[in-house]
């Protein structure tokens, strides 16, 4: 599938870096942008389906994360940039630079077109929402011709005492026709999120499943209400066990996503080429 739209948009970009955020392609047709006098660009890390043998076979999804380097060094951290830039302002015209630039990114590569694309909204930007944030993306893509409901945002861990804030983001989004996934700190407060929001996806550390009772309940509801539960931050061969065992009990295809077998690289077929092992590394997730 290609899009007219988005093709048109980057025949016009620059070759070069631009002084303000306006994005640029390099020679290979990544896209670019610039903030905080930084470059930042997107990398792709695969959520994938596994076997009852813990074999990651089908991508049925892909998380966008934003790189930066500098020419004097390695850059600095978006989400630590989010966390102490000056003003919800700058904040939220940042966020709309990352999402623009994996849209692009995203798109650009038709091997990706019928998965997903998962795109963080950072804890900062659940109090700087406003009612027309959604909008302000759908806009975009529409202008591109890109299909939104192929979108996934996902939203941040939170505190009890922000469901209320988590749920008018998350109604926000889905009026302007996204898709969400929640993130849950472990099995037991996914089954409570599933009753406090609408979601599409449950995102949940692996590394905190201690109760595999909770967990096996977790995939059962999930999967009676349509919602797909992703276990994050796989990282280990003991963690792929534990995998395989839930797989095994749930009689359940495991989505599954981490550096045992993916780091985040700018292109599909670099994701499809990467030869599976554990990395170590303290990257987000």
């Amino acid at each position: 599938m290609t899009f007219p739209a988005l093709q048109e948009y980057l025949s016009h970009l620059h070759a070069t870096p631009q002084a303000d955020t306006s994005p640029w392609l390099d020679e290979s047709g990544q896209a670019h942008g610039r903030y905080f006098n930084s470059t930042l660009t997107s990398a792709f890390q695969p959520l994938r389906a596994l076997d009852l043998n813990g074999t990651p076979n089908q991508i049925v999804g892909v998380q966008g994360f934003m790189r930066s380097y500098t020419k004097t060094g390695s850059g600095l951290s978006i989400w630590k940039l989010l966390d102490t830039v000056a003003t919800d302002d700058q904040s939220i015209e940042l966020d709309r630079l990352c999402r623009l630039l994996h849209a692009v990114n995203f798109y650009r590569q038709p091997d990706l077109v019928d998965i997903d694309l998962y795109l963080s909204v950072h804890a900062r930007l659940l109090a700087a929402v406003d009612s027309n944030h959604g909008m302000s993306f759908r806009r975009v893509l529409d202008v591109l011709g890109l299909p939104h409901r192929k979108i996934v945002l996902q939203l941040p861990l939170i505190q009890a005492e922000q469901a209320s804030l988590l749920n008018y983001v998350a109604d926000n989004y889905r009026r302007n026709g996204f898709r969400l996934a929640v993130n849950a700190a472990n099995a037991q407060h996914g089954l409570e999120l599933l009753q406090q929001v609408e979601a599409d996806v449950i995102k949940v550390d692996v590394r905190e499943i201690t109760d595999e009772a909770a967990a096996l309940k977790l995939l059962q509801v999930a999967a009676d209400r349509n919602v797909r539960v992703v276990f994050k931050r796989v990282e280990s061969l003991a963690v792929r066990e534990k995998l395989i065992r839930l797989g095994v009990l749930a009689q359940q295809t495991i989505t599954a996503q981490g550096y045992l077998w993916d780091q985040p690289k700018a292109s599909v077929l670099q994701l499809n080429d990467a030869e599976y092992g554990v990395i170590a590394t303290a990257d987000l997730a």
